[in-house]
């Protein structure tokens, strides 16, 4: 289904109320709340892990990013507004991010 700024869903065979999206959806699943949040992930990466980074302001993902890979040594970049670390360095991301004044969470596994 196509979606531009003209066209909107007249009818549907889904049961329920048909609710109209206002605003675009975030590639994160976290509230931006101020708080960076770290994340391990394999899902959808053959087994690799990656480490992803959710609620880095927008005009500091970049540097921060680029800080991050060579502080660790590995690979990563910058998806849809998260940054992405190889391999699982989450402990020395997080000193980082906190020695950069952030304010750091460790979530999920």
């Amino acid at each position: 289904m196509s979606h531009d700024n003209n066209s909107r869903l007249v009818y549907s065979t889904d049961g329920g109320i048909i609710k109209e999206q206002s605003q675009p959806q975030s590639a994160s699943p976290f509230p931006t709340d101020g708080v960076v949040r770290i994340r391990r992930e394999t899902k959808g990466r053959k087994g690799a892990g990656v480490i992803t980074i959710h609620g880095v302001p927008a005009e500091q993902q970049k540097s921060i990013a680029t800080l991050l890979k060579k502080k660790c040594g590995t690979g990563g970049g910058l998806k849809e507004g998260v940054i992405e670390i190889q391999g699982d360095k989450r402990d020395l991301i997080k000193a980082e991010l906190e020695k950069a004044g952030f304010s750091v969470k460790l979530v999920g596994g």
